[in-house]
């Protein structure tokens, strides 16, 4: 982050998306058709995370905060809607957190006890959030339209989101009760996607879309995307990488444990 200077790190002939970041700083968590797989960043091999029945695992994946467990979205056979599973980080036997669908995981409280996740409820999306045991789930937001992307800052005390209220997806912030919605971008000319706050707190990357290039409530794969840097604390927003991608690129957050890297995935057009 401080040179902006690209590495590498392999490349693969399919797909691949949304890498976290382990709480030790050795490896990444990545999901690709469906499976989970870990990414050593020293020996740059990867290997599969057994996830039992959850063989249609989607690009929203969080880590808990004491690096152990991960929770997942998982699209179920019966209905083929995503819903919210807990299991170790090294894999078993996914538990089911959320039994309503569609839901699609993105945040994880830094004390351990709340998941929260973008939900379809009654034909709206909105943030919600459930304790990570299961139980009765909580809605944050009610503006019309999309309102996705949440994740809790590293005190816990607001989560960041993205919403197209304003008529271009924007970031946002909220206290972790739903109150005090504020908007924290004000581009005019970009739609603005899963604002990652980095773990010192200090700075939030996000990803944009070109308006124009796609609905402002899409986020696809496939197109010319920016990833953007902004203080935590709101203002001046700047480019600092330009790539081939979208969906799949960050829609986790990717920091390093010390702030001092970001992961994410480009692709090659076919």
């Amino acid at each position: 982050m401080e040179t902006g200077q690209r590495e590498a790190l392999a490349r693969f002939d399919g797909v691949i998306e949304a890498p976290n970041w382990s709480k030790d700083g050795s490896f990444l968590i990545y999901n690709s058709g469906g499976r989970l797989y870990r990414f050593d960043l020293g020996s740059r091999t990867s290997s599969g995370i057994p996830t039992g029945f959850a063989a249609a695992c989607n690009n929203d994946h969080v880590l808990s905060p004491d690096g152990t467990g991960i929770a997942i979205s998982h699209m179920t056979r019966e209905d083929l809607q995503s819903r919210v599973y807990t299991l170790p980080i090294a894999g078993g036997a996914p538990q089911l957190v959320t039994p309503l669908g569609p839901s699609y995981l993105h945040g994880w409280s830094p004390d351990g006890k709340t998941l929260a996740y973008c939900a379809q409820r009654g034909g709206e999306f909105d943030v919600y959030t459930v304790p990570a045991g299961g139980g009765e789930e909580v809605r944050l937001t009610s503006a019309p339209g999309l309102n996705d992307g949440p994740e809790y800052s590293p005190d816990g005390k607001y989560i960041w989101f993205n919403s197209v209220r304003t008529g271009l997806m924007q970031a946002w912030r909220m206290r972790a009760d739903g109150s005090e919605q504020t908007q924290m971008t004000f581009d005019l000319d970009r739609n603005t996607w899963f604002p990652h706050i980095s773990p010192d707190g200090k700075q939030v990357v996000m990803l944009a879309y070109r308006k124009g290039d796609l609905e402002p409530g899409e986020h696809l794969p496939g197109k010319q995307v920016e990833l953007r840097l902004m203080e935590a604390s709101g203002g001046s927003v700047r480019t600092i990488a330009e790539l081939y991608g979208g969906q799949g690129t960050i829609n986790v957050n990717s920091w390093s444990p010390d702030s001092k890297h970001f992961a994410f995935v480009s692709y090659q057009p076919k």
